[in-house]
């Protein structure tokens, strides 16, 4: 029997079949299977006459390896800094994925203004010509002289360009346009982009030249090809935000240099992306005066606290069963929460629908938002508004107790910075705090009684 010429691979993990499958065995995917053709299969080295070769004289002492100085490169926005652990590491293979006019291609020409005045780079584009290239360039400001264009899709090509120009830096925008002539599969395709960033990957750790790779999003918003692709880069940053919204955040979700749980906040202008240094004070803009249901958060984004507000709207329902709708926060988290505020304080909420909503598109992903939320719901139900000026911020335990977070020093410190004038921290954390250094009211609270004692 013939044996089949295609294979079909997982689009999540890279498992391969010689059938298709409605769920992938390996990592439980629904309708990840597509189809590719299969290459054929290389001999092994055990029926081949060429000889293993012998790498031992290749092994190096751990002390033996030199790491420069200058091992970073500044790209010239801090903001960028941050996320990537410090700069842009030499022989590095960093992943920016986005939305579509999320601004990839405009944060890559604006580090190529920074970096020109010191290095070579190299700006590989199979999406756009020089031409255009060249105008948005002008329009961003970028006129560096160490900038150099390339359009092409062969990745081959454009890895043999690479090593033997040796330019000290090289985009490639994007991964899914790039093909390599002896595969069959079209650009796009899962073994297409999976071969390109190999090949790339092997150019960058070989010449020691750090390479960004832009990749296109799916319609779930995960970066479009197999997840063995973010396997293989170094770094993987995705741009959050809506087109239409002016601000960005850029969120790393792998980083083999530094910290994950950086983010980088921008504002999208006409003259490109702007770093927003101080994105508490960005979130906090606009706030309604003398209404119930508003309350701040503070969370922690690595190592950077940031203030957020939370609101929360409770309505009467007119269905059958009431409808949650949540934004920016976990609608599971909410639910419960819901069910503490009704069994602990004899709060109910069977008969109303309630709205949540984090302002300026960020989200709580930490514990320590769910006590700013309680008092939220509990603020709106009642018509009872919360000082302007406090804050509040903890875990909510299933007994209505409001437990201990982490870094609270950073957190009570930036909301003195930001002008807050009342803080409710969970008494549990008040050990690692000296009320003497700082010029706020501190309210410790071990419940969720004691915190809405504060709202009158």
């Amino acid at each position: 029997m013939a044996k089949s010429r295609f294979i079909y691979t997982c689009n999540q993990c890279g498992y391969e079949s010689s059938k298709w499958n409605g769920k992938c065995p390996s990592c439980g995917a629904w309708n990840s299977f597509e189809e590719e053709e299969a290459s054929p299969a290389a001999s092994t080295r055990g029926n081949s006459s060429q000889p293993v070769p012998d790498l031992s004289d290749k092994i190096l002492e751990l002390e033996q390896i030199g790491v420069d100085s200058d091992v970073r490169y500044d790209t010239g926005i801090g903001e960028l800094n941050r996320v990537l652990g410090g700069g842009l590491v030499k022989g590095s293979l960093v992943l920016l994925g986005g939305e579509p006019g999320i601004g990839k291609s405009t944060i890559l020409l604006q580090i190529c203004q920074f970096l020109g005045e010191e290095h070579s780079i190299l700006y590989v584009s199979g999406e756009e010509s020089a031409r255009q290239i060249k105008l948005r360039a002008q329009r961003l400001g970028v006129d560096t002289e160490n900038l150099y264009i390339l359009t092409s899709t062969d990745a081959e090509a454009v890895a043999e360009t690479i090593a033997s120009s040796a330019p000290d830096i090289a985009i490639i925008d994007s991964i899914q346009t790039m093909s390599i002539g002896r595969i069959t599969s079209s650009p796009g395709s899962l073994t297409q982009v999976r071969e390109c960033t190999n090949l790339f990957m092997h150019t960058a750790k070989n010449q020691e030249i750090p390479m960004i790779i832009v990749g296109h999003v799916n319609k779930d918003g995960a970066i479009a090809g197999p997840k063995v692709m973010e396997h293989i880069v170094d770094a993987v940053l995705y741009f959050e935000g809506e087109r239409h919204q002016s601000y960005r955040l850029l969120r790393a979700v792998k980083n083999r240099f530094g910290s994950t749980n950086e983010i980088g906040v921008f504002e999208m202008r006409d003259k490109g992306l702007a770093e927003v240094e101080n994105p508490s004070q960005m979130l906090l803009s606009g706030r309604p005066h003398n209404v119930s249901g508003t309350c701040v958060a503070c969370v922690m984004e690595g190592s950077r606290p940031i203030l957020a507000e939370v609101q929360a709207l409770a309505a009467k329902t007119s269905y059958a069963a009431p409808r949650r709708m949540v934004t920016g926060f976990d609608f599971n988290r909410l639910n419960i929460i819901i069910a503490v505020l009704e069994k602990r304080l004899g709060i109910f909420m069977g008969t109303l629908d309630v709205y949540l909503n984090i302002v300026g598109g960020f989200r709580l992903d930490e514990p320590a938002g769910d006590l700013p939320v309680a008092m939220a719901l509990y603020s709106g139900i009642m018509d009872k508004q919360i000082d302007e000026q406090l804050i509040a911020f903890g875990e909510i335990g299933l007994g209505g107790e409001i437990r201990s977070v982490s870094h609270i020093v950073q957190r009570i410190r930036e909301a003195e910075r930001m002008g807050f004038r009342t803080c409710i921290v969970p008494k549990q954390s008040m050990s690692a705090v000296d009320v003497s250094e700082f010029d706020i009211d501190i309210i410790p609270a071990s419940s969720l009684k004691q915190a809405f004692s504060v709202i009158k």
